[in-house]
């Protein structure tokens, strides 16, 4: 009869069937062996403690008229590792980027250690993200460059071109928040019941592996379970190829290679960013500087994933009445946080959008 409970023949047919496909899926997986990361060339061009700037090379030549002459750099956040920027050949931001003319560079910031507990929110955007904007300025021989903020590394990018706004060009924002007290924000929510000051006293630096888990509960089903299930379904279809189950694991390093936090600087964004809200309500000091948006007046464009869980976008929509830039543009991504990276459709349209407005204000 349609709709009835199976009977325990029946259910242990589809347990012991699962189980087999299952042993089949771990077999695979372990069979698969280490994946490699990243596919464009780049060379360390200037190291200052556990961060590193790398400039990337193009693969390939790109005629003059359609070169960005004024180089990217790129500012990730700190809590992931920036390769899921180049994770491989045909998910790769920076290689669409190198494909469309540009020159990009990107600041690693390393994995900080015991000896980094004390570094703040001045040491990061102050001191690293200065000095790499001025390698690259002094590198291109350009008084101005563009700057590429992503994520947290973009709530940094604002703070650094509301202070330095003479040296950039550009500004581009990417999956950046700037309200943290909108009523989809779940980090907000989760962050109001940690005594952050009581944590870094505790640990010193916050657990990278920990941060990690707290993402994953934000989201438990789709970041966890349903992956795993998704995943059991292509071992045992004839058709997956070996290149899908290397495209998995590759997801799988980035997502579980989190460096640890240094616990100054962590205390310091927990509470003046997404606490106090601070950012946006034009009450932020970087080294005894006031962070006014309203000095950033170099052209910028926002672009936001309209399905992120991590940054939604009515935590990014905010900038356009913040700033001081009469030439401000966005671009709604129909995707996720991670898709924005890594998705067919990302690759199609982000690296165009970001080459386009760049070449159009390289060019004026």
């Amino acid at each position: 009869m349609s709709g009835a409970t199976p009977g325990s023949a029946e259910l242990a047919a589809i347990t012991n069937d699962f189980m087999r496909r299952m042993s089949q899926g771990l077999a695979a997986l372990a069979n698969a062996g280490e994946v490699t990361i990243g596919s464009s060339a780049k060379e360390a061009v200037f190291t200052e403690d556990k961060i590193t700037l790398y400039r990337y090379r193009p693969s390939e030549v790109v005629a003059p008229e359609n070169r960005v002459h004024t180089p990217v750099l790129i500012s990730y956040a700190l809590v992931n590792r920036p390769y899921m920027m180049d994770l491989q050949a045909d998910r790769s931001l920076i290689r669409g980027l190198l494909q469309r003319g540009v020159d990009v560079y990107l600041i690693d910031w390393g994995y900080p250690d015991g000896a980094d507990r004390y570094l703040a929110l001045e040491d990061y955007v102050l001191r690293y993200m200065s000095h790499c904007v001025d390698f690259v300025r002094k590198a291109s021989g350009q008084d101005r460059i563009n700057l590429l903020g992503v994520c947290q590394g973009g709530s940094m990018s604002l703070c650094y071109a509301a202070l330095h706004p003479q040296r950039l060009r550009n500004l581009i924002t990417m999956v950046t928040p700037v309200d943290f007290h909108t009523p989809e924000n779940l980090l907000t929510k989760w962050a109001k019941h940690v005594d952050v000051d009581a944590l870094v006293a505790a640990t010193g630096n916050v657990s990278g592996e920990a941060l990690n888990a707290l993402f994953v509960s934000l989201m438990p089903f789709r970041l966890n379970s349903q992956k795993y299930v998704d995943l059991l379904h292509q071992l045992n279809d004839p058709n997956t190829s070996a290149a899908a189950l290397e495209n998995f694991l590759r997801m799988e390093k980035w997502i579980f290679d989190s460096p640890d936090q240094a616990g100054e600087m962590f205390r310091q964004f927990l509470t003046l960013f997404v606490k106090q809200n601070r950012l946006s309500k034009g009450t932020l000091e970087v080294g005894g500087r006031k962070v006014d948006l309203k000095q950033i007046t170099m052209p910028v464009l926002n672009i936001y994933a309209m399905q992120d869980h991590l940054v939604p976008p009515s935590s990014s929509k905010p900038l356009g009445e913040l700033t001081g830039s009469s030439d401000y543009s966005t671009h709604e991504f129909q995707g996720g946080h991670i898709g924005i990276y890594v998705s067919g459709t990302a690759q199609r349209q982000i690296p165009d959008k970001i080459a386009g407005w760049l070449r159009e204000r390289d060019r004026s």
